[in-house]
């Protein structure tokens, strides 16, 4: 018994098309669509209010800071914490906790809590489109937020170190800690806190994602930004992650505290690269106490003022 073959090259039916536009729609929502629709579906008023992003972000921020300070305190008497510790001999004291503390609630109250209540009242309620971003386009629009973020930071940053009037007035205060902890990454100047708010606020905005994406790149920023300052140096922290020495991460930035005059992107290396400001990290020294680095500067300033 035999079986007839029919060659089926060249022919194409209308079906054909539909299935395969299926296809590729399936495809491209089969990973975040169902997220997004639960969402959309459960939580529709709540994700539209303006006031979301400023809980959300609070939240992680209040939450990651909870974890690395009940490290640091845990660290003296656990060997298997405080190995990962950046300056393990140095601890992480009530009184350090408390200062930072009360700066970083002073900056919420007077800073963050009228800015959310302004926006409530007067904001309209963010549109909430029926279709997610794609896996592609939300990881894409992070990495492009990320990039801009870290270019507009890392002058800010460098003119704030470089102008003496605007680091005494607006970021010494960062610096009064020359071995960060957790809670070091909002103990910040109200003018700080504003600047790097806005930028992390408009970049998808000007970058036109998704709001599914924005919110991703504000709670990736500010992880990064606190894992900047915990002071640990994990495997599976970013710089660990990321090749080619790419990524800043904890150790170049608590290197920042030690040498102000080094390492002023907040994540990526290559602008501290080609600024000639990158070097390599240098132990030693207290949490409450200034680096000579720290001292000259200090006197440098008095003398301008």
């Amino acid at each position: 018994m035999t079986s007839i073959g029919i060659p089926l090259s060249g022919v194409s039916f209308p079906w054909m098309s539909d299935v395969a536009n299926l296809t590729l729609r399936l495809s491209e929502q089969s990973v975040l669509q169902p997220a997004w629709d639960y969402l959309h579906q459960n939580h529709h008023e709540h994700l539209r209010s303006p006031l979301f992003p400023v809980v959300l972000s609070i939240s992680l921020y209040f939450l990651l800071v909870f974890i690395y300070t009940l490290l640091d305190l845990l660290a003296p008497t656990w060997p298997s914490i405080n190995r990962y510790k950046l300056h393990p001999d140095k601890l992480v004291t009530w009184e350090n906790i408390w200062t930072t503390l009360g700066v970083t609630t002073y900056n919420h109250l007077v800073y963050i809590f009228p800015a959310a209540a302004a926006q409530w009242l007067w904001r309209p309620p963010t549109p909430l489109p029926r279709e997610a971003p794609t896996l592609w386009g939300f990881v894409l629009g992070i990495l492009g937020c990320t990039v801009v973020f870290d270019f507009q930071y890392y002058l800010w940053h460098l003119l704030h170190h470089r102008v003496p009037w605007l680091y005494r007035t607006f970021h010494a205060i960062h610096h009064q800690y020359n071995q960060p902890f957790s809670l070091v990454t909002q103990y910040l100047s109200g003018w700080e806190l504003f600047s790097v708010g806005f930028w992390a606020t408009v970049d998808p905005l000007l970058l036109q994602c998704h709001c599914l994406t924005a919110w991703g790149f504000m709670l990736f920023n500010i992880w990064v930004s606190t894992e900047d300052h915990c002071g640990y140096d994990f495997p599976w922290a970013m710089h660990n992650l990321v090749p080619f020495g790419l990524w800043g991460g904890t150790p170049k930035h608590d290197a920042h505290h030690h040498k102000p005059a080094t390492h002023f992107a907040p994540f990526f290396s290559h602008w501290d690269w080609l600024g000639g400001t990158n070097a390599m990290p240098r132990p030693s020294g207290h949490i409450a106490t200034a680096t000579t680095d720290d001292v000259k500067r200090k006197e440098k300033l008095k003398g301008v003022s």
